[in-house]
C-alpha cells in the first residue's frame, strides 16, 4: 500500500487538503479493516498505520536517491536529493544564496537543490526558461506567502500562465508610460521629505533604515493613496519589525509548500501575516472612504478605469495590494541601500557620479526633474552594477515544469514533468565566464565600456579579455512574468540618489569594516540588510 501512496504523491502533487487526506489515511483504514478479523481493532490500526507510513517514507526516500529517478544525472548534496527540509533548513538562516553558490562552484552549472528540483548557472536558458514560451511560476508561493486555496494566491504566484497574464492586465495598466507620469510627483514628494528627514538627523545615521521608511512610505502612496507616514512619525507601530520576523519561517515554508494550506490555518503560524493583511485591509478600507483623489494602484486594480468591467473582490485587491507595498518597497530600499553602500566604500565611483548630477542638477535645480535621466550614463551604471553585485532576489524567482506536460528542454538539459527550476542570479553575475575584470568587485566603467560610451584606452583594460555578458542579467526577470513594476523602481531609485547625492556628502565611520554589510545580507528571496551607518555632510 505504501508504494501505491507514493506514486499517487508523486504523480498528482497538489495543495488539495482532502486528496492528502484521502491519500493519506485511506488505506491506513482499508488496511485496518482487512486486518479486523485476526486482530483486535487497536492492533489492526497499529498495525496499518506502521507498515503503510513505514512502506511510503521508505519507497519515497529510496526513489529519490536512486538511480532510477529522472534528476539523477544531475550532481548535488545527500541532503537535498533527500528532502527539501534539508533546503528549507538552510533558508531559515538567511544563507540559501551563498549555499547554492557555493553548490555551483562544486557541482556545476547544474546542481540539484531538491528532490524535484534544480538550480541553473547558465544564461543560454533565460530566453527558454523565463521568455513568452517559457516555464510558469513553481509552488513557493503556496508555502511563502502561506495560501490556503488557489483561489486567495495573488497575481505574483498564479502558476497558470493564463490566469497570471489576464490578472496582470490592471497592472500593465498601472505601470504603463503615461501611469508613471502620473507617479511622478509623488515619488519627488517623497524623496524631498527622505532629504529633510537626513537633514535634521544628527551624528551617524543608518541610511538604510531612512531608506525603507522612504520606499513604504511612498508604495503606500502610490498603492491607495497615502496612510503610511513612516518618515514623519518613526515606526511607531512596528511594522517593519513585524515584517521582518515573518520572513524566515515563511521562506522555510516556501520550500516545502505543501505545508502552507495547514499551516494558514493555525493562528499562532500566521500571526504576523495577519497583521501585514490587516494593515494593508485598512489602507484599502482607508482608500474606499476616501475615494479616487488621484489614479493610484487601487485605482486599476479595482478597474475604476473601467466601470463597464466586473470589479474583483475586495479580498483579491487586498492581497495584490499586499504584493505591491511589501515586495515594491522592500526592493527598491534595498538596492537603493546597496547602492549607498557601494558610493559610500568606493570614492572614485562616487566622485563620478556626483560630477554627474552637479552637471545635471546644479544648486537651486531641481534633483527630481526626470527630463536628464536619460542622459545620465554613469548613473545608470551605478544602478546596473550594484543590481549585479547585489541582485535583490538573489535566488532568481522558482519555475515548474507543469505535471501534464512531457518535460522541457532547455539546451542540453532535460527537465522532467513536476521539475522545479530557478536561474541562480548571484552565481551568474559572479562568473568571469560572463563578467571579467572584476568579476566580485563593484566596477560601474564595465557598463559604460560594454556600450561604447567609454574607451579601453581610457581605463587599464584589456580589451580582448574583456567580458560582459549582458544577456545574462536580469534583475527584474524577464519575459511576460517579468516585474511588472520595473520603469517604476528604475525611477524611483533615480530620482533618491539624484536628490541625496545633491545636498548630501557620506561617509561610513572610521575603521567601520565594509565586509560586515555582505556577511549580513541575507537572502529571503527577497533580501534583509545589516545597518550601513553613515555620517551626513550637508555639501555648500
Amino acid at each position: 500500500m505504501g508504494l501505491i501512496g507514493h506514486q499517487l504523491f508523486k504523480r498528482l502533487e497538489t495543495f488539495d487538503i482532502f486528496y492528502h487526506i484521502s491519500v493519506l489515511f485511506g488505506p491506513i483504514f482499508l488496511g485496518a479493516a482487512a486486518l479486523l478479523s485476526t486482530s483486535p481493532p487497536l492492533k489492526a490500526v497499529y498495525i496499518s498505520t506502521s507498515t503503510y507510513l513505514a512502506s511510503l517514507i521508505f519507497a519515497t526516500l529510496v526513489y529519490r536517491v536512486s538511480p532510477f529517478h529522472p534528476l539523477a544525472i544531475y550532481p548535488g548534496p545527500f541532503g537535498c536529493r533527500l528532502t527539501k527540509f534539508w533546503m528549507a533548513a538552510v533558508s531559515f538562516t538567511g544563507q540559501q544564496h551563498n549555499y547554492i553558490k557555493s553548490l555551483h562552484d562544486r557541482y556545476g552549472d547544474v546542481v540539484r537543490i531538491g528532490p524535484n528540483e534544480v538550480s541553473i548557472k547558465d544564461p543560454s536558458v533565460v530566453h527558454a526558461m523565463l521568455g513568452p514560451a517559457g516555464l510558469p511560476h513553481g509552488p513557493m508561493y503556496y508555502g511563502k506567502l502561506l495560501v490556503r486555496t488557489p483561489k486567495d494566491m495573488p497575481m505574483l504566484g498564479m502558476t497558470n500562465i493564463t490566469e497570471h497574464l489576464r490578472r496582470r492586465r490592471p497592472w500593465a495598466r498601472a505601470f504603463s508610460g503615461a501611469s508613471l507620469k502620473e507617479y511622478k510627483p509623488m515619488v519627488a514628494s517623497r524623496a524631498l521629505q527622505l532629504v529633510q528627514v537626513l537633514q535634521s538627523q544628527k551624528g551617524e545615521v543608518d541610511i538604510g533604515k531612512w531608506v525603507n521608511y522612504h520606499s513604504y512610505d511612498f508604495m503606500c502612496d502610490m498603492a491607495f493613496g497615502g496612510g503610511s507616514e513612516l518618515l514623519r512619525d518613526g515606526d511607531v507601530h512596528n511594522f517593519w519589525h513585524t515584517l521582518e520576523k515573518g520572513l524566515p519561517p515563511s521562506t522555510f515554508v516556501s520550500h516545502v509548500p505543501w505545508l502552507g494550506p495547514y499551516l494558514a490555518r493555525i493562528p499562532v503560524i500566521t500571526a504576523d501575516m495577519q497583521k501585514v493583511l490587516a494593515h494593508c485591509q485598512r489602507l484599502t478600507t482607508g482608500r474606499i472612504e476616501r475615494g479616487a483623489q488621484r489614479r493610484d494602484l487601487f485605482h486599476y486594480l479595482n478597474n475604476e478605469d473601467e466601470p463597464e468591467t466586473q470589479p474583483p473582490s475586495l479580498q483579491q485587491v487586498v492581497n495584490e495590494g499586499v504584493v505591491a507595498v511589501v515586495a515594491g518597497s522592500d526592493t527598491v530600499s534595498i538596492t537603493l541601500t546597496s547602492i549607498f553602500f557601494c558610493l559610500a566604500t568606493h570614492p572614485e565611483a562616487y566622485r563620478l557620479l556626483e560630477e554627474e548630477i552637479d552637471r545635471f542638477y546644479p544648486p537651486g535645480q531641481d534633483p527630481c526633474d526626470t527630463e536628464h535621466h536619460r542622459d545620465m550614463h554613469y548613473l545608470t551604471a551605478v544602478i546596473n552594477e550594484t543590481l549585479r553585485v547585489y541582485p535583490t532576489a538573489s535566488s532568481g524567482v522558482q519555475r515548474c515544469v507543469p505535471h501534464d506536460s512531457n518535460g522541457f528542454t532547455l539546451g542540453s538539459i532535460f527537465l522532467p514533468p513536476g521539475t522545479s527550476a530557478w536561474y541562480h542570479q548571484l552565481s551568474v553575475y559572479h562568473d568571469p565566464r560572463y563578467f571579467f575584470p572584476k568579476t566580485d568587485d563593484f566596477w560601474p566603467e564595465r557598463w559604460l565600456l560594454a556600450s561604447g560610451r567609454l574607451s579601453f584606452a581610457d581605463t587599464d583594460t584589456d580589451e580582448a579579455t574583456f567580458v560582459h555578458n549582458e544577456g545574462a542579467f536580469v534583475p527584474f526577470s524577464y519575459g511576460p512574468m517579468n516585474c511588472v513594476g520595473k520603469n517604476l523602481a528604475m525611477l524611483e531609485m533615480r530620482i533618491v540618489v539624484c536628490a541625496v547625492l545633491q545636498k548630501f556628502r557620506l561617509h561610513t565611520r572610521d575603521g567601520w569594516d565594509p565586509r560586515t554589510y555582505d556577511k549580513g545580507l541575507k537572502d529571503f528571496f527577497v533580501t534583509m540588510r545589516p545597518p550601513v551607518p553613515v555620517t551626513l555632510v550637508p555639501r555648500s
